[in-house]
């Protein structure tokens, strides 16, 4: 007897939600990058929820890893709720193969998304020294990878670890990319929430070495 592939299961409960429409209005929000089933987060989102295998990590991988290959942009979006709901599962060693599915057909919502299951695991480790491993994505060649160690800590409120961030801003100051610029100020802007004066006195002293968008981003609520 054959076992059913989880992958089929999943296809059937998206396609009850597809919209040629919403498709065509989805690819050109993503700059006619990807093509889309139309299908909205929240039927998304409570899909995968309900489908949502229980496997070893390994497996658990894998099965991202064919979402990632199938060709309509909500399978990559299953593949990061399916780790998003198994992150608690998923070891330190997960990073790797994470920032590696990062890396292919990468845009901002990829990124960012994988930015969040990455963080929620490297916060839920941190004692153990976890966050020496965005140090070296810091310095990948992809800046991609750059934005995901950029924005790992957003939501960590008074837990983020501060020196890292101001660090981590500074060294990619320098950077002309539109998509880190905007991170550095994302991710000035979160910590501003929990500790603004700490945020304010950092843009205050570098101001002159972060680009007009970071400033604008990292002092949108500071008074």
């Amino acid at each position: 007897m054959t076992t059913p592939d989880p992958l089929d299961s999943l296809k059937a409960r998206l396609a009850q939600f597809a919209d040629p429409a919403r498709a065509v209005s989805m690819r050109a929000y993503q700059r006619d990058q990807f093509d889309f089933l139309g299908v909205a987060t929240p039927a998304r989102r409570a899909a995968v929820k309900q489908w949502a295998p229980r496997l070893p990590w390994p497996a658990l991988l894998e099965l991202a890893g064919r979402l990632w290959d199938e060709p309509l942009r909500e399978y990559q979006y299953a593949a990061i709720d399916l780790l998003d709901l198994r992150r608690k599962e998923l070891p330190l060693g997960a990073i790797d193969p994470l920032l590696a599915l990062a890396r292919r057909k990468p845009w901002w919502e990829t990124v960012d998304g994988m930015a969040g299951v990455i963080g929620k695991l490297l916060r839920a480790h941190r004692a153990g020294g976890a966050q020496e491993i965005m140090d070296a994505a810091l310095l990948d060649d992809s800046f991609w990878i750059r934005r995901i160690a950029m924005t790992h800590q957003l939501g960590w409120r008074l837990e983020t670890d501060e020196a890292r961030l101001f660090g981590y801003a500074l060294r990619l100051a320098p950077e002309r990319e539109f998509f880190i610029r905007k991170a550095i100020g994302w991710a000035l802007r979160d910590y501003a929430k929990w500790a603004p004066q700490d945020v304010g006195r950092f843009v205050d002293a570098h101001e002159e070495r972060l680009a007009p968008l970071t400033v604008r981003e990292a002092r949108k609520h500071l008074r």
